[in-house]
């Protein structure tokens, strides 16, 4: 790693919200990785590529289901923690 490369990945860690470790989590059964302590609804549906107009997050926590339906919502992300997407637009009829 060469000087420069060094430096950015000291200022990639010291920016607010990051913690230089990479943390995975589950969108729908599929693996998602982040640096971040906390995304809000809106980034974790992006990073899926998923619409947040049209879809809400719910959090797997046990047998308990919490729903994050506030695009703006910080949620912190911890190690193997588990979401599913719920679709709410509209479903064609043919």
């Amino acid at each position: 790693m060469d000087r420069n490369d060094s430096q950015l990945n000291e200022q990639d860690q010291s920016q607010a919200g990051t913690h230089g470790h990479t943390t995975e989590f589950f969108v729908d059964g599929e693996p998602q990785f982040t640096t971040e302590h906390t995304l809000t609804e809106t980034q974790i549906l992006n990073l899926v590529g998923l619409d947040p107009a049209t879809h809400y997050l719910v959090e797997l926590r046990g047998n308990h289901q919490i729903e994050h339906r506030n695009p703006n919502e910080e949620i912190h992300i911890h190690e193997k923690q588990k979401f599913i997407t719920v679709f709410t637009g509209e479903t064609p009829v043919s």
